[in-house]
């Protein structure tokens, strides 16, 4: 595993981001992304009965809503193991397969980086 602090400040900074949206909302999952222009969007996870998206897909359609045209990195805070096919499909559609995908545990150490591919 590698701590968050082995990452630069730009991906570190998603990360808290991410663990802060959780805890604060006390939902499963908190995402951050950052897109071209280095704007952050933080969301935690939507669980409404018409309406379920993962905290990762919340943020990525933050960043369509607000005009980002791409994605430089994403991160996710969780108990899960791995990034899911569904988190990886979102930010490949707006970053393209070589964007980053973080996933960092609740306490926000790194578990894993994978691209979106």
């Amino acid at each position: 595993m590698t701590e968050s602090t082995d990452l630069g400040p730009e991906d570190r900074k998603i990360v808290t981001l991410a663990r802060s949206v959780r805890a604060r909302n006390g939902v499963p999952e908190g995402a951050a992304v950052r897109d071209e222009t280095g704007r952050t969007y933080a969301a935690g996870t939507v669980a409404l009965e018409s309406l379920k998206l993962s905290a990762l897909q919340t943020a990525v359609a933050m960043a369509v809503a607000s005009g980002a045209t791409s994605l430089e990195a994403a991160a996710v805070v969780s108990e899960a193991v791995a990034a899911s096919d569904a988190d990886r499909a979102a930010v490949r559609d707006l970053g393209g397969p070589d964007t980053p995908v973080l996933l960092a545990g609740p306490d926000g150490t790194l578990r894993s980086t994978v691209a979106a591919g």
